[in-house]
């Protein structure tokens, strides 16, 4: 359901191991978390989207040691208005949930498709400009993954960022049903990608018809993809959504193992 967006994450101190940045997205400047492996790289890299909520450090915090472990730079940008960049513009939310108090849950649904398209995709291809020029890292070798409106994010960046592979967890899934204009964008971008996507889901997310729906969109399209649907994790649909964030216990090898085989050869 495409319903009013909340917080859903506190905002920690900062913990050992990350870096904050600042880059910028035409005139903005942003700001993301940075976690490196040890040693002296360079390294592949992976742009992390995250999702709706306006503080987004619990996503960090949980994802960039398993990456940095795993021999990955992990940067996660935070877009105009959320995270490190909340002073930047205004939160997606907020505008959302002005849209459908005034004009209903089609306007919101535009509002929506409109932003991650265009404000909030130049904010993901700004990283990843600025990331491809971090000498910890390979140029080529830059991945692009994410979980809800990160998923949403991640298919864009796939079709117009030139990354090695690209990591969909769960995009769309809340707001599938209620925004048509989302689905038209989501399945062009996937016909449209220049990389592999492994799309996952947990078996009680919202709703399973993203990764099911777009993956035979890039079959039929002749692109290479894989999908995977897990067990229910945790115990409620909010858990099952959030289990691109939380549930790397899982899914490690198998997106390590897709990561691995797209961007490592």
């Amino acid at each position: 359901m495409l319903r009013p967006i909340i917080a859903l994450f506190s905002f920690p101190l900062l913990m050992s191991g990350q870096e904050i940045v600042a880059f910028n997205s035409g005139n903005l400047t942003l700001r993301g978390v940075l976690y490196k492996p040890k040693g002296a790289g360079p390294f592949p890299a992976v742009i992390y989207n995250h999702g709706s909520a306006k503080e987004t450090s619990a996503v960090s915090d949980a994802l960039g040691p398993l990456f940095a472990e795993r021999g990955w730079v992990f940067f996660m940008p935070s877009r105009r208005g959320q995270g490190l960049s909340a002073s930047a513009g205004p939160f997606i939310g907020d505008l959302i949930n002005s849209a459908i108090k005034q004009s209903g849950m089609p306007a919101g649904a535009e509002i929506m498709v409109r932003l991650l398209e265009t404000d909030h995709l130049d904010d993901q291809l700004a990283s990843l400009a600025w990331l491809r020029k971090n000498s910890s890292v390979v140029p080529s070798r830059i991945a692009v993954a994410g979980n809800s409106f990160g998923g949403v994010e991640t298919v864009l960046g796939a079709e117009k960022g030139g990354y090695c592979a690209a990591i969909d967890s769960a995009g769309g899934a809340e707001s599938w049903k209620q925004a048509p204009g989302l689905q038209s964008v989501m399945i062009r971008a996937v016909r449209n990608s220049r990389v592999p996507v492994f799309f996952m889901q947990a078996a009680n997310d919202y709703d399973l018809s993203p990764t099911k729906i777009l993956s035979a969109a890039m079959k039929d399209a002749g692109k290479p993809f894989e999908m995977k649907i897990y067990p229910e994790y945790g115990r409620s649909v909010q858990d099952g959504h959030t289990f691109g964030y939380f549930g790397g216990a899982v899914w490690a090898d198998d997106v390590f193992r897709f990561l691995d085989r797209h961007c490592r050869t």
